[in-house]
């Protein structure tokens, strides 16, 4: 978008490449963009990394969280990333990445959350005296 302001002062597409610290092809190709498509052009696309699952997919994967990975034989009830890729690559033959992983839970209202770690043996008695 700073270059299309830059356009609009009459700048070459090498002072504003200098400027914007890109190459000139990059600027050639936005101008061109700006002239066939106008501003609508040359906007984001948004994230180039979309889902690989379906929204079907999607709410299968949610109900099989709410199991709880002990059905999927780990040996506690906490769910890691690593975990639900793991759990991904088994029920959709589908191979993705931690962080794409990530990014597909938190597009769906999920959240980071962290164990709070109390020892059995804790005595809340003794912990307050």
């Amino acid at each position: 978008m700073r270059a299309v302001v830059r356009f609009g002062g009459g700048e070459t597409n090498r002072e504003i490449a200098s400027a914007l610290r890109v190459s000139e092809r990059s600027v050639e190709r936005w101008r061109r963009t700006l002239t066939r498509a106008r501003r609508a052009g040359i906007l984001s696309k948004g994230y180039p990394g979309r889902s690989r699952l379906s929204e079907t997919q999607i709410a299968r994967l949610e109900r099989e969280l709410e199991r709880g990975p002990l059905v999927y034989g780990w040996a506690d009830h906490w769910w890691a990333l690593a975990r639900i890729k793991t759990m991904i690559g088994r029920l959709f033959r589908v191979s993705c990445t931690v962080e794409s992983t990530w990014q597909l839970l938190k597009g769906h209202g999920w959240s980071w959350q962290q164990p709070t770690r109390r020892a059995i043996e804790r005595d809340d008695d003794a912990v307050e005296v």
